[in-house]
């Protein structure tokens, strides 16, 4: 008897739980019965403007304009102008029949659906639209914001929006169709940053459909958080200086600012316009099949051969290893000569120090300084002195990604000693084999920004902070990883030679033998080293990396122009114009800056194996 009382209280116990739960989520809980009326509402997102991106000074480089996207619900059409409603918005009136006859065919299928009809109409449109809109049931617009570029530089390094594509909304569903998402550069690294987040206003509909008023007053709606604004790096008039000096080139420009590692300008050529990131949409075809690549940024994802920028790397690794000291002396006779090859060098004076050696850039130096480190008694065989070696050159951030906030940065490549053994053999190679690392060619690649980074090593006498874009962010973490030292575990004491040669590279006198005297700046202490990198594809690339001035440095360049000889003749010209702009606001070397721009170096690099 007793269970039967204990039964037929539980009953009426869960019974009455039942019917509060229900009470609860029909009668008080509004949330509930917004969704229930689903059917009888109808949810008109607002999107939220997206955060802007300013310049190091404060000048707006992204900004946002309003545009309007028109909305078509087709359950609620009804017969209305065509030829009105094209002339409003300047369409084809074939293409909307074709919309329209699908909607028609398709009405059951689509039921209470809502697409997007057309997408950022300027504001002229929508104006002459707004007047009428009462003649064309069915449709209704929705605000939105475009990118504008007030600045006109720097598209390469923003990167484009567009709407999010079906495989981006699988992997992130806090995205709808519809939705527009950072593709590249900054706009993707910061898209959590900048994107904002959506609001909605919610519609009634009566028993015909027919949209009547906002829900409950609009007390339910849920406005738009604009996106967070981020301060970059970038100097803005900087950047479009250098994208000036490239016109007509192939290749990259990078600037740092060594105390900090932000990135002061960044430039790839031939690279996007802000016209193109205005109309991705329209301009994508042509820029994805240009010979060119203008969406390829140099800057980041070319692995080049460094050149003779490299020898200050080995100049520096030689040191801590002890293999050499700043008083070492090498002959040269036009070369370095040994065992069934030569490695050449141009005419100078012999033999040389290490400061000389940097001066002159004389590669038989380099040749018996690599030598001498694969000998290293402390590391034999040479499989080990190898490894040692290229330990010590990773920390330089040649080899490895930097872990900047670019998001299509390539580390590079460094070769290992499986990279030989399988080219010559294990045990079958040696320093000879290998020679060519000495002076920064072979299976040596380096990003212009890595270069750049080693520029700015040199400059701090011996850290990085990873090079980055972006000054200020509200993020913590983000700017916490940004202000870390990376030491490359090299003395101090030794970047003294290295920063010596490379001064005396630009500011010997004339007939002193320095390689880099068209870098030289009156009042600007330059410390910089060429680089003539030899490329299979035509005519050698031109290399140069800088910093200025030599004692508390503002600025670290790294110029590289694909197919343009020698260092010393365009990359260093180039270089020296970016720091003269920096530091002194202007440049007072008019001539040479005519020069260089007039410059069309993009003639001599082959495209599909042709010169163009």
């Amino acid at each position: 008897m007793d269970k039967k009382v204990f039964l037929i209280a539980g009953i009426i116990i869960a019974a009455l739980c039942l019917a509060a739960r229900l009470f609860y989520l029909q009668l008080i809980d509004e949330r509930y019965k917004v969704n229930a009326n689903n059917n009888a509402l109808l949810y008109q997102t607002k999107y939220p403007a997206r955060g802007e991106i300013k310049d190091r000074n404060g000048n707006t480089l992204v900004g946002n304009k309003t545009t309007y996207d028109i909305m078509v619900t087709p359950i609620d059409l009804r017969e209305f102008d065509t030829v009105d409603f094209c002339q409003t918005f300047h369409l084809d009136i074939e293409s909307v029949r074709k919309k329209l006859q699908y909607y028609r065919e398709n009405r059951r299928k689509i039921g209470y659906q809502t697409f997007t009809f057309l997408k950022q109409v300027p504001s002229e449109y929508y104006n002459h639209y707004a007047e009428k809109a009462y003649k064309f049931p069915g449709f209704y617009a929705i605000s939105r914001t475009a990118r504008v570029y007030p600045f006109g530089a720097g598209a390469s390094l923003y990167g484009y929006i567009n709407e999010a594509d079906s495989a981006y909304l699988a992997n992130n569903p806090e995205y709808r169709r519809g939705d527009y998402v950072g593709i590249t550069g900054i706009e993707r690294s910061y898209e959590d940053v900048l994107r904002g987040k959506k609001g909605y206003n919610i519609m009634v509909r009566d028993v015909h459909n027919r949209i009547r008023q906002s829900f409950r007053n609009g007390e339910m709606d849920v406005e738009a958080e604009p996106g967070k604004d981020l301060v970059a790096s970038i100097d803005g008039e900087l950047q479009q200086y250098g994208e000036r000096l490239m016109q007509n080139k192939v290749g990259s420009i990078v600037a740092i600012e060594p105390a900090t590692g932000e990135i002061l300008a960044i430039v790839s050529a031939p690279g996007l316009t802000v016209d193109d990131l205005s109309n991705i949409r329209k301009e994508y075809g042509r820029l994805a099949t240009d010979p060119y690549k203008p969406m390829f940024n140099r800057a980041v994802m070319s692995a080049y051969p460094p050149g003779s920028v490299f020898k200050t790397v080995n100049a520096l690794v030689a040191q801590q290893m002890g293999a050499i000291t700043p008083e070492t002396r090498f002959s040269c006779s036009r070369g370095f000569y040994y065992a069934g090859g030569k490695m050449g060098c141009h005419g100078h004076r012999s033999p040389l120090n290490l400061k000389e050696s940097i001066m002159m850039s004389c590669n038989a130096y380099y040749a018996n300084v690599f030598r001498a480190m694969m000998k290293n008694p402390d590391h034999q065989p040479i499989a080990e002195a190898f490894d040692y070696w290229k330990e010590q050159v990773m920390k330089f951030g040649i080899g490895v990604k930097l872990g900047s906030d670019f998001p299509a940065e390539l580390q590079g490549n460094l070769p290992s000693t499986k990279t030989y053994d399988k080219i010559h053999g294990k045990g079958k190679w040696n320093a000879f084999n290998i020679l060519s690392l000495a002076i920064g060619q072979g299976e040596v690649g380096a990003t212009p920004l890595q270069i750049a980074n080693v520029g700015a090593i040199i400059a701090n006498r011996g850290y990085y902070i990873i090079p980055h874009l972006i000054k200020n962010a509200p993020d913590s973490l983000r700017r916490a990883k940004y202000t870390e030292k990376h030491w490359v575990g090299v003395d101090r004491e030794h970047f003294d030679p290295v920063v010596e040669g490379m001064y005396l590279a630009v500011n010997a006198p004339p007939g002193a033998g320095g390689t880099s005297r068209r870098a030289y700046i009156e009042d600007i202490a330059v410390c910089g080293k060429t680089g003539t990198a030899q490329n299979p594809h035509g005519r050698d690339n031109s290399v140069f990396m800088c910093f200025a001035p030599k004692e508390n440095p503002k600025i670290a360049v790294c110029v590289y122009l694909e197919n343009s000889g020698a260092g010393g003749t365009w990359a260093a010209p180039v270089a020296s114009l970016i720091v003269e702009k920096y530091l002194k606001g202007e440049v007072s070397r008019k001539e040479l800056e005519q020069v260089v721009e007039n410059a069309n170096l993009k003639q001599f690099v082959p495209v599909r194996g042709k010169k163009r």
